[in-house]
């Protein structure tokens, strides 16, 4: 036997220095992928749309994600990000771009580039845009140039540069050049204004953007025409260009019909003439051709892009936008670092005064559950983010809770023992507590795998990182913290002095409540009225005050400003009313941080308002930027009720499993019971109810019901030893051994979430506030709700038994 035991602590052992090796080595060698409210950036989602022709589905979606890539490719952003979100959804993350108008603008752009025959001389403007081509100093922009047989030398011809081409139409090529006179049906024409203002009357394209075979941006300082863009057609584009230049040399010099107009999405960019030294019939052969103009080199490079990445398959829109300064970011990781320091801190101090030198070694399994949870997320490439940061601070709550389960339970076996040693005891702690923190933990992990698959962004980021996090408690409390006590529980030194190890007392809190012996379930009907009174007063919150529901929710716009100077909300509230915003909702966070809440806004409007809070507040940086349109957000409300259901749902079926149908009711009626209170005090308090909000609120529910199962298991395991005590008597003895449990747990938690509220931003002080309440809540309901009512569900002669 004590050779066996020997084996199985050297084979747990090895296990345990093998994860701390393989997961310090990824954590030295891969670093965590931070998200953008962490380090500054922007994320936007788009959504693709069905046209007339083509429908928005899977693989349109997925070809209008390969022609972003390669616009943001060339946009010359560092570690973009790109993936498709179901079917129709774009999810774009661009680190350190903190102008989302104008990289909004550039992916959005459909990039329809077409070249038209100019029809109607009476509806041109002639001379407008037209020059003498002969004199090179005088070439209009983009004026055709006859390309020599090396298309590369076309742009070394100033006196007649190229035309140019068209990336992004729907039609085929036009037949050859017909007779100039030549008009179309009203339906196949329009009407655009050229440079100038004055209307063209335009032919159909005559050339799409899959005509074109590449662009570029140069800058050409010998022929003076400085930044254009050279354009090099295909095979098809080339005899294409060369019938629309013979069709326009047809025209005398000085016609507007002699112009071939070059369209970018429904706007002429340039309308020049063609050469005079072309033929009518001829036309202009080759394969390149010049768009020249008054470009910088920016938009030079700009329209390069759009042109060789081709147009859009669909249209795409916006749904939701989020901007991230990077120094909002910086201070976000500062103040939940300076967080999770100084609550682990308080955490592990506390655990080691009351367990000694237990505590001290769950201290340390406790700083290998940080390090294996580090690098589980560097390995998957998780990216870390805001909510996923409080998520990783959490769960050191729950690898706590697993710890005082087993201590707790070794305290019982050694005092129910006469021969016991401090060693016996943990062993049979480790064996009695298993199916406690196996049940708790699962029903975490549903909890997670449920904001993994209905939530989206951050929100998404905290249930990985909440996963993650309840996977490696267990491996710290169940592998590591296993070795490190059965280790040191064998020393002679510590089997000499049992009291060291912290497990030789059943503590203060088991004395008092043993010593009193009180006997809480005598009337449990009296709780469920309790409860119920407190469930009045949260769902009249709701009734009388409402739900601010966050953009999140809602759809909208959510701007967050640092000012120079203090701004009254008030104040701020007026100006913004007078500049055409009344319903805009602006609220203080900080001494000079304003946010301001509104709907939908347009870039122009976003402009506006941020120059109404620059004329309050002098210097104003703008550090966050949300966007959320309303088709997204109902779809997040909608997804945040599934996912709700489908959590209390998922814990009644496990729970119906594990345990009695009767015990899996009260379970859930406490879970309802805790949301409930839960949203109530947020109606109260006037909190907004978002996406972190939500993740909060599953995390509510699975703290709940982990205390519930802690309290159901030990019901379970003391009916199995006695069938003939009443259960309410059995349910009251189950309430008093686990509640130091309880307390202590909760003690650990609470500290961490304390910290957090304190020294984390608002976002995170929310969050903390939600789980400190559900804490608060889920103690209490899983005493004096979920216990009463699995008694009172009980049929009376079991309930009474004598």
């Amino acid at each position: 036997m004590l050779k066996r035991r020997k084996n199985s602590l050297r084979a747990r052992a090895l296990l345990a220095l093998a994860v701390i090796a393989v997961s310090l080595a990824i954590a030295l060698t891969t670093p965590v992928r931070l998200g953008l409210d962490l380090r500054g950036g922007t994320q936007i989602t788009l959504e693709t749309r069905s046209t007339d022709t083509v429908e928005a589905d899977r693989e349109a979606t997925d070809r209008t994600l390969e022609v972003l890539r390669g616009r943001i490719d060339a946009l010359g952003v560092a570690e973009p990000t790109l993936v498709r979100s179901g079917d129709n959804r774009i999810l774009v993350e661009l680190p350190g771009v903190q102008d989302p108008e104008k990289a909004a603008d550039v992916l959005g752009r459909t990039a329809q580039l077409t070249i038209h025959t100019v029809l109607d001389p009476s509806a041109t403007h002639d001379g407008a845009a037209t020059s003498t081509p002969t004199d090179p100093s005088g070439t209009p922009d983009g004026t055709p140039t006859p390309p020599s047989t090396d298309p590369a030398d076309a742009p070394d011809a100033p006196d007649a540069p190229d035309a140019p081409d068209a990336p992004d139409a729907t039609e085929p090529p036009t037949e050859p050049p017909t007779d100039p006179a030549d008009t179309t049906e009203p339906a196949r024409t329009q009407t655009l204004p050229d440079e100038s203002g004055q209307p063209l009357r335009l032919k159909a394209a005559a050339l799409t953007g899959q005509d074109v075979k590449g662009a570029a941006a140069r800058f050409d300082q010998q022929s003076g025409t400085g930044w254009h863009v050279s354009v090099d057609f295909t095979a098809t584009g080339s005899d294409a260009w060369r019938d629309v230049t013979a069709q326009a040399a047809c025209h005398p010099a000085g016609d507007p019909q002699r112009r071939v107009a070059i369209v970018l999405d429904n706007k002429i960019i340039s309308s020049p003439q063609v050469d005079p030294s072309v033929t009518c019939g001829t036309g202009i052969p080759g394969g390149t051709t010049q768009i020249t103009g008054s470009f910088d080199d920016a938009e030079a490079r700009e329209l390069a892009l759009l042109i060789s990445g081709g147009a859009l398959p669909v249209p795409v829109e916006t749904v939701e936008q989020r901007t991230v300064g990077a120094t909002l970011g910086d201070a976000a990781i500062e103040a939940a670092a300076r967080a999770a320091v100084i609550g682990t801190t308080l955490t592990a101090l506390f655990v080691i005064a009351v367990y000694r030198l237990m505590g001290l070694l769950a201290t340390a399994a406790l700083l290998c559950y940080g390090l294996i949870s580090y690098a589980a997320l560097a390995a998957l490439g998780a990216t870390l983010t805001l909510p996923g940061l409080a998520g990783f601070v959490l769960a050191i709550g729950m690898a706590v809770d697993a710890n005082v389960l087993v201590f707790e339970r070794a305290r019982e076996e050694y005092a129910a023992r006469n021969r016991a040693t401090p060693r016996s005891a943990l062993t049979a702690g480790f064996r009695g507590a298993f199916s406690a923190i196996a049940d708790s933990n699962i029903t975490t992990l549903v909890a997670a795998a449920l904001l993994f698959v209905h939530a989206s962004g951050p929100v998404r980021g905290f249930g990985v990182t909440l996963g993650i996090g309840v996977l490696a408690s267990m491996i710290s409390a169940l592998v590591v913290t296993r070795v490190l006590a059965e280790y040191a529980a064998g020393r002679r030194a510590v089997h000499r002095r049992p009291r060291l190890t912290g497990i030789a007392d059943t503590g203060r809190v088991r004395d008092g409540l043993l010593r009193r012996d009180p006997f809480l379930m005598r009337r449990p009907r009296r709780w469920l009225a309790t409860s119920a009174a407190l469930l009045v007063v949260a769902a009249s919150g709701i009734l009388a005050r409402g739900l601010d529901f966050g953009i999140d929710f809602t759809g909208g716009r959510l701007i967050e400003y640092s000012t120079t100077t203090a701004v009254d909300p008030d104040r701020a509230r007026e100006a913004l009313t007078g500049a055409g915003f009344p319903r805009a909702v602006v609220q203080s966070s900080g001494d000079t941080a304003l946010t301001v809440r509104t709907g939908t806004l347009t870039d122009t409007e976003a402009a506006t308002v941020t120059d109404t809070i620059s004329g309050l507040g002098g210097e104003t940086n703008k550090v966050r930027d949300e966007l959320i349109g309303p088709s997204l957000g109902d779809e997040l409300r909608r997804n945040a009720v599934i996912a709700l259901a489908l959590a209390l749902g998922a814990q009644l079926l496990y729970l119906a499993v594990r345990f009695r149908w009767r015990f899996a009711t009260a379970a859930v009626g406490a879970l309802v019971h805790d949301v409930v209170i839960l949203v109530g005090v947020f109606a109260w308090l006037g909190k907004p109810i978002d996406g972190v909000f939500l993740a909060a609120l599953l995390t509510v529910i699975g703290y709940s019901v982990n205390d519930s199962v802690v309290l159901f298991d030990r019901i379970r395991e003391l009916l199995a030893r006695d069938g003939r005590t009443p259960l309410a008597r059995l349910t009251n003895q189950a309430i008093l051994q686990t509640l130091p449990r309880t307390v202590n747990t909760g003690v650990g938690a609470a500290l961490i979430l304390t910290a957090l509220a304190v020294l984390a931003d608002d976002t995170l002080t929310d969050f903390a506030l939600a789980l400190l309440i559900g804490l608060a809540v889920g103690t209490y309901s899983s005493v004096f709700t979920a216990a009463p009512l699995t008694v009172s569900l009980s049929p009376r002669a079991r309930r009474n038994r004598p």
